[in-house]
């Protein structure tokens, strides 16, 4: 079974962004799937949405956010999910049919990072995986936190070397995940001005930090001023209920 899976924890995302990106997985993905969220509060999530206990574990709660709860869906066994799952971040735009992301072959495959192109690191924001395949990048997780998080800033540079041991490290087209900041955004004073133009090649706009899709619907500059998104009609179409 094909599944699709996101995870919401804490406050930084509403109800509104599972709901979301629910509805445009079922607009753009044409095979049987189950779409699961995995979260510590279900409260506002629309009742055809499968939802699954957060799994647990024991993070500093001083530390920063780095993504690390992602790395329990490592697990052997992940709640009651067979195999192969697409894992999407809560703030991401589909654009296009999903299909292709479970046809692409091989066994991991990941964004390749825009902002680290002479590394092997990926984003995790796009990465479809076998359920219970690769358990040792939890438990290695586990095992050696501390040397890890010395090690790997964030948890996308732990999972990227972890799977890149394994010899089954690989990304998606360049063209198929694009970053909203990177490849969509103007350049100032432009952004004022301009809105961003639609790209017919990509399947999946990553917005990563500021601004979230729900800014970008209505305006939104950074406190500066030196960064600025006109409202944009096209990507409110694609990001709504």
């Amino acid at each position: 079974m094909d599944n699709v899976i996101c995870m919401k924890w804490g406050t930084k995302f509403s109800p509104e962004y599972v709901n979301i990106l629910a509805r445009s997985v079922n607009r753009n993905l044409h095979r049987p799937y189950r779409f699961v969220c995995f979260t510590d509060n279900a409260e506002g999530l629309r009742p055809e949405i499968e939802v699954r206990p957060l799994p647990s574990m024991d993070l500093p709660s001083h530390l920063p956010e780095r993504g690390w709860r992602k790395l329990t869906m490592f697990q052997e066994k992940l709640a009651d999910l067979e195999g192969t799952a697409l894992f999407l971040d809560l703030d991401v735009v589909i654009t296009q049919p999903l299909d292709p992301f479970f046809e692409a072959d091989g066994s991991f495959r990941i964004i390749k990072d825009w902002n680290l192109p002479n590394t092997r690191i990926g984003n995790s924001s796009v990465f479809r995986f076998p359920i219970g395949k690769y358990p040792e990048i939890y438990h290695y997780f586990i095992e050696h936190r501390e040397e890890i998080r010395m090690r790997h800033r964030n948890e996308q540079a732990y999972l990227s070397w972890k799977i890149d041991q394994t010899g089954n490290l690989s990304y998606w087209p360049e063209s198929w995940c694009l970053s909203f900041k990177k490849h969509f955004m103007r350049r100032f004073p432009l952004g004022y001005f301009c809105e961003p133009k639609p790209r017919p090649d990509v399947k999946i706009i990553v917005f990563h930090g500021n601004p979230h899709p729900e800014a970008v619907r209505h305006g939104w500059h950074n406190a500066t001023g030196l960064r600025a998104v006109r409202p944009t009609p096209w990507l409110a179409d694609l990001w709504k209920e």
